[in-house]
C-alpha cells in the first residue's frame, strides 16, 4: 500500500493511536517499537478493541485483512503526518526552546483560539512520535496550528520541520538543558536553531525575543521577523513586569493598548512567555481585549508554575521539569517573593552528562547566598556534594520529612526534573 492509499484510509478513519490502552472504535493503530516494547505484539489486541486497521512492520503471527504491512511504522507515521500537513494552507507555528515551551504554547493557543479554530500539541507530546500525532489531529476546519517541538540532540528539530513544515516559529530560549545529548551550550543553540534554519530556507516568519542577543544572532538571514521584548527601541511589541509577588502582572508598553495583564502564573521568568503570546496575538490581529482576557483566564496545570495554598502553606509547584537555567530562575524568583519560613525542596537535574556535578554544585552555591528556613535536596545529582543541607534519595522520603517537620504558614518551592516526581512530596 502506497502513501496515497494509506492517506485515503486515514481520511476514512481519521484517528491514530499508538497505545492499545487508548483505542476507541475505528482508530488506526500504529504498532511502534521502542527499547522496551514492540507494538506488533499487540496487533490482535488492537483489532479486538475496535481498531479499524493495524499498521505493522513485523509479521503479527496471524492473517487479517485489517493488517497493513509497512517497512517501518515510525517512518510511515511521520510520512502520513507530512501528507496530512500538505493539505493545509494555514499558519503552522512551531515552538521550541530549553525552557518554557509548553507554557508558551498553551498561552499562544489560549490567545489564538479566541479568534481562530486552533489546534495544538496536547500536553507535551513534542517528540518524534508526539509531533506527527499532533499534526494528524488537525481537522479540516483548522485556521491555525501550534506545534511544540522538544529535542535532546542535534538534527531532531530539523527532522520535525520536514513533516510539520512550519510557516512561523519561535525559540523561547537556549539554556543548559539536555547538555549531554546536545554536547554543551553551543550544541543547544545549534540544535534549537534548526527551526530558524528551516524558516530561513522556506521564507517563514520568526518571532524573536530581543532581550536575548543570541536569538537576534541566530535569526540573521530570516527576512520576515517579528520582535518582542522589554526594550521599546528594538521591538514591535514590548512589555514590563509590574509585580511578580505571587502572580506575575505586566504592562504592555508598546504595540498594544493593554495597561495591565494579571496572569495566574508564578514568577517573573514567565514574562517572555506571556509577551510571546501577546506578540503573536497582535501579529494575527487578535483584539487587545481578547488577548488580555485569555491570558488572565489561563490557569497553569501539570505542576508548571502553580501556586497552591494547602494546609496553611503557600507552595510553588514547578516540578514538571528542571535544568540549571530554569532552576536558577526559580530559586532567584523565590528569594524575591514575600513570605516567612521559606523552604527549598529541589530534585536533581537530569541529562547533564559530564557537567552534572559542576551544575549541581553551582546550584548549591546559589542557594548558599540566601537565607532559608530549610533546604531539602533530593536524588543522586545532589548526593555527592558536601554541604549542610538535608538530603533524601527520593521524593517519597522528602515527603515523609515534609509532613512531619514543616511548620504552618511556610512558603515552599518544589522543583526538580520530571523523573524525580517531586510533586509526590505533597501526597
Amino acid at each position: 500500500m502506497d502513501m496515497k492509499e494509506l492517506y485515503a484510509v486515514y481520511q476514512q478513519y481519521p484517528s491514530v493511536v499508538t497505545d492499545t490502552r487508548n483505542i476507541k472504535p475505528n482508530d488506526i493503530f500504529f504498532a511502534l517499537k521502542g527499547p522496551n516494547f514492540n507494538g506488533n505484539h499487540y496487533a490482535q489486541q488492537a483489532l479486538d478493541a475496535g481498531a479499524s486497521y493495524c499498521i505493522a512492520d513485523e509479521d503479527p503471527g496471524f492473517s487479517d485483512t485489517r493488517i497493513i504491512r509497512v517497512p517501518d511504522c515510525l517512518e510511515t507515521l511521520q510520512q502520513l503526518a507530512k501528507t496530512h500537513r500538505e493539505q493545509f494552507d494555514i499558519p503552522f507555528i512551531a515552538i521550541t526552546g530549553s525552557n518554557g515551551k509548553t507554557t508558551t504554547k498553551e498561552l499562544i493557543h489560549a490567545v489564538l483560539s479566541t479568534t481562530y479554530t486552533t489546534y495544538t500539541t496536547t500536553g507535551n507530546l513534542n517528540n518524534h512520535i508526539g509531533v506527527p500525532l499532533t499534526i494528524l489531529k488537525v481537522k479540516k476546519d483548522a485556521e491555525m496550528a501550534v506545534i511544540e517541538m522538544g529535542a535532546n540532540h542535534q538534527l531532531e528539530i530539523k527532522s520535525y520541520c520536514e513533516y510539520a513544515m512550519p510557516t512561523h516559529g519561535l525559540i523561547t530560549n537556549c539554556g543548559k538543558a539536555h547538555l549531554e545529548g546536545f554536547g554543551g551550550e553551543e550544541g543547544v543553540r545549534k540544535g534549537k536553531g534548526e527551526l530558524f534554519d528551516y524558516l530561513r530556507a522556506h521564507q517563514g516568519t520568526a518571532f524573536i525575543y530581543t532581550d536575548y542577543d543570541y536569538l537576534i544572532e541566530m535569526s540573521k538571514g530570516i527576512e520576515k521577523v517579528s520582535r518582542y521584548g522589554t526594550n521599546i527601541n528594538n521591538a514591535e511589541l514590548a512589555g514590563q513586569i509590574v509585580t511578580d509577588q505571587d502572580f506575575l502582572q505586566l504592562t504592555i508598553t508598546k504595540g498594544a493598548a493593554i495597561d495591565l495583564i494579571k496572569t495566574q502564573l508564578v514568577g517573573g521568568y514567565n514574562l517572555p512567555n506571556v509577551l510571546a503570546a501577546v506578540a503573536i496575538g497582535k501579529y494575527f490581529k487578535v483584539s487587545d481585549y481578547r488577548i488580555k482576557s485569555s491570558l488572565e483566564h489561563y490557569v497553569p496545570s501539570n505542576s508548571r508554575s502553580q501556586l497552591i495554598e494547602k494546609n496553611g502553606h503557600k507552595i510553588i509547584l514547578d516540578a514538571y521539569n528542571a535544568n540549571p537555567t530554569s532552576m536558577k530562575a526559580a530559586i532567584e524568583n523565590f528569594s524575591r517573593m514575600e513570605g516567612s519560613n521559606k523552604i527549598l525542596m529541589l530534585g536533581s537535574m537530569m541529562e547533564l552528562g559530564p557537567e552534572s556535578a559542576k551544575e549541581h554544585q553551582q546550584i548549591v552555591h546559589l542557594i548558599s547566598q540566601y537565607s532559608w528556613k530549610n533546604v531539602v535536596l533530593v536524588g543522586d545529582g545532589f548526593k555527592q556534594l558536601h554541604d549542610a543541607y538535608l538530603h533524601f534519595n527520593n521524593a517519597a522520603e522528602a515527603g515523609s520529612w515534609f509532613h512531619k517537620q514543616v511548620v504552618e504558614h511556610s512558603s515552599i518551592l518544589i522543583k526538580g526534573s520530571r523523573s524525580m516526581q517531586m510533586e509526590k512530596i505533597l501526597d
